[in-house]
């Protein structure tokens, strides 16, 4: 398990454990983390799921493929550090991870 930090604009912050193998959305959707809607259930099929990624953090994820890079297009004011929750898959590696949700989802 690895704890996930998810951090809204406000700042306010909810750390949970999230199991190895479940998506950092996953972990959100099972502790109703709001700000993270998952309408299309993590198949990349919509950008409901948006987050920003902490800068030291956003490096050590696996780089996203063409698909989420097109879907994070369509996102609510997408960023440089911007990642689609469904696409980061909890490992030990990423304890620690904090993710913030953007204002609104599209």
């Amino acid at each position: 398990m690895a704890k996930i930090i998810y951090k809204d604009k406000q700042g306010n912050s909810k750390t949970i454990e999230v199991e190895n193998g479940l998506s950092v959305m996953e972990g959100a959707i099972q502790n109703d983390i709001p700000g993270i809607d998952a309408d299309c259930g993590g198949s990349m099929a919509c950008a409901t799921c948006h987050v920003y990624v902490e800068e030291i953090w956003f490096n050590k994820l696996q780089k996203a493929e063409d698909a989420e890079v097109d879907m994070i297009d369509m996102a609510y004011e997408p960023k440089k550090n911007s990642r689609l929750s469904c696409q980061i898959i909890v490992s030990d590696e990423l304890d620690g991870l904090e993710v913030t949700t953007p204002e609104n989802q599209s």
